[in-house]
């Protein structure tokens, strides 16, 4: 094998390695929270929602009940806004490592959705053995647009880098050619 093949290949295992470790962690983050008894679970959203809404003059200003009321559907606005996110960084990170991965862009981008949403089903259905949680189909798809999301984002990322490169390599042999 050759220096330059070498280095490429040790380069490409090291990125899959991070992609790899950052996707473990994720998976664990997402695990950890669903780990979480629902009083735990509501106290962390309630907290999020509570420090959102605390500068928020016009919701602080109504009346006890009726801010209660406010909190509890922006309290659900950030469940699912957290659940979303997470799983965009999940599907960011499959794609990512599918990336590096001499496959055709189709199963890079079936293999990461699947991966994606089998682990979402699978986190839901943990949520079974947990008190006072249990399974949502709603968030199961949620967190699957989440994950296609990510997906797409790194299609995206690529295709634009792609574009930055291919008119650093025309203005090169444009200058090599002057030259």
């Amino acid at each position: 094998m050759e220096a330059s093949s070498f280095v490429k290949n040790m380069k490409i295992n090291i990125l899959r390695t991070i992609f790899i470790i950052l996707l473990i962690g994720t998976l664990g983050i997402i695990f950890g929270f669903s780990s979480q008894d629902s009083e735990k679970s509501s106290s962390i959203s309630r907290r999020v929602t509570e420090f959102l809404t605390d500068r928020i003059g016009s919701i602080q200003e109504k009346p006890e009940q009726e801010k209660e009321q406010i909190l509890f559907r922006v309290e659900k606005i950030v469940r699912k806004i957290a659940h979303f996110s997470i799983y965009t960084v999940v599907g960011f990170l499959l794609m990512a490592l599918f990336k590096t991965y001499k496959l055709e862009e189709m199963n890079r981008f079936s293999y990461s959705l699947i991966i994606g949403v089998i682990y979402a089903s699978s986190d839901e259905i943990h949520q079974c053995f947990t008190p006072g949680r249990g399974p949502l189909v709603t968030d199961i798809i949620l967190d699957g647009m989440g994950v296609l999301l990510g997906i797409l984002l790194v299609m995206l990322v690529v295709k634009i880098f792609e574009k930055i490169l291919l008119k650093k390599k025309k203005r090169q042999n444009i200058t090599e050619y002057d030259n």
